[in-house]
């Protein structure tokens, strides 16, 4: 699985593990809901800010966000 891929992974399983909607979490970061959906369906690629974003919308740091399989 490339890295995209597994980084969409992620997000979507903390998002859904927090109980939270793409919306809600794009909310939260200050996205669009078509980015979350694009992030965790690896076809966008995130810059680091944007993971940041993410990460702090979730309460975790970024190298806790970017803990991949690999």
């Amino acid at each position: 699985m490339d890295i995209l891929k597994q980084f969409g992974k992620r997000v979507q399983i903390l998002r859904v593990q927090a109980g939270w909607s793409q919306e809600y979490l794009a909310d939260l970061a200050g996205l669009h809901r078509t980015y979350i959906s694009g992030i965790e369906r690896g076809v966008r690629n995130p810059s680091l800010l944007i993971v940041e974003r993410i990460a702090n919308s979730l309460s975790i740091s970024p190298s806790e966000l970017l803990k991949v399989e690999g």
